[in-house]
């Protein structure tokens, strides 16, 4: 593993943070980056079992939850997903088209985040979505892919539907406590030992912008109602679905990341049946021409997942290959508040990499693909590609 103290005269000051951990089909699982700091106000250095917000991984982990509860047959992906919710949810555009789980989960219903999918406790999420604005009015439920937020707190109103449970303490139930995970969306269900060891966000200007806890959990672990207020008590199952952040609010380290990678490697062991990750593995082709993503950096996509390097290169538009070695990996990418994660596996190599690093600039890219370079280097050093690989040596500059 490379020490803390190498990669940290190798960066600007203040440093990022980088953690970067390899597993395989046989379950070992081996740190092979921490680096840099969890929190520079008492100096606490990063491991592999500290939380931090995964971003939008946390999308793949709620597929997990979801097909779980098709699994037990109080979901279904091609079924309309009004019947879940309790309202009737259509794009403006095509009122008589039905929108699926799988459309959502897949980023095809139409919805895009030219509004604030940041929903206040005292929101309404069918009101919200009655906004002409939160729809493309170019795009049918079940037609192009489009990458967008939005979609995501409608499958957690889906989940509290179908479970009568708010959506923090559903996944709890479907899939932490399974999989003997110290992890929970915004911070209410998670242990108080992994609060303790919160990863501060820092962005890339160094300044903080997210889970500053010192050992706290947060006052509010919602967007506050308009007046500032925060009742917990108040949000209403089915009609909110954004307050614990589902589209990327998950809080799980890179141990946690890669006990997940480990049972999709082992084919679903007991957490999942072999019908649940064929849907879930589907790739599809995609080539995004708005929202995030575009510059050939989503290749395929499938429902919650999508792919780095693999057949969709033979397309020269495609730039998804992070690990520049072609070889097909499947799984979830990260990008917010200056953090960049991902988790990879590897299905022929029966092996992948759960990672993540902090305080990287918006809009940097890597040398040979459409990921930020600063996660080119990571990967390379957590394959032990070079020993000269520094994650923590980024540009101060993207480009």
């Amino acid at each position: 593993m490379f020490s803390a103290l190498a990669l940290l005269t190798l960066a600007a000051s203040p440093p990022p943070a980088a953690v970067a951990v390899h597993f395989d089909r046989d379950g070992k699982v081996e740190t092979r980056v921490a680096a840099g700091l969890a929190d520079r106000a008492d100096g606490r250095a990063i491991g592999p079992d500290d939380p931090v917000r995964i971003a939008s991984v946390s999308k793949l982990v709620v597929a997990l939850g979801v097909l779980r509860l098709v699994e037990a047959g109080r979901l279904d992906l091609d079924r309309d997903v009004s019947d879940y919710l309790g309202w009737r949810l259509r794009h403006p555009a095509w009122p008589d088209r039905p929108i699926s789980l799988a459309q959502l989960l897949g980023h095809r219903s139409g919805l895009n985040d030219d509004t604030d999918y940041a929903l206040p406790l005292d929101a309404d999420l069918e009101t919200a979505l009655r906004n002409p604005a939160a729809w493309d009015g170019a795009r049918a439920p079940g037609g192009d892919f489009a990458y967008a937020n939005f979609n995501y707190p409608v499958v957690a109103a889906a989940i509290e539907g179908a479970t009568g449970e708010r959506f923090d303490q559903a996944m709890a139930r479907l899939v932490f406590r399974p999989l003997g995970l110290d992890a929970c969306f915004n911070w209410p269900t998670c242990s108080d030992a992994a609060v303790t060891r919160a990863v501060v966000l820092y962005g890339a200007d160094g300044n903080v912008v997210r889970d500053d806890l010192k050992g706290v959990r947060p006052a509010c672990p919602v967007v506050p109602a308009t007046d500032g207020s925060c009742d917990v008590a108040a949000y209403r199952l089915g009609r909110h679905g954004a307050g614990f952040s589902p589209q990327g609010g998950l809080r799980i380290s890179a141990n946690g990341l890669a006990r997940i990678g480990v049972m999709l490697l082992r084919r679903g062991e007991s957490f999942l049946k072999p019908e649940s990750l064929a849907r879930l593995e589907a790739m599809a082709p995609v080539r995004p021409t708005s929202g995030e993503g575009t510059g050939g950096f989503f290749c395929e996509y499938g429902i919650a997942m999508h792919s780095t390097g693999g057949p969709a290169l033979a397309d020269p538009a495609c730039r998804d290959d992070l690990f520049g070695d072609a070889r097909l990996r499947l799984g979830h990418s990260g990008d917010a508040y200056g953090l960049r994660s991902g988790l990879w596996f590897d299905l022929e190599g029966g092996e992948g990499i759960a990672y993540f690093v902090t305080q990287v600039p918006e809009g940097q890219k890597g040398t040979r693909s459409a990921y930020s370079a600063a996660e080119e280097r990571l990967v390379d050093a957590a394959l032990r590609r070079s020993a000269d690989a520094s994650p923590l040596a980024s540009p101060a500059h993207g480009h």
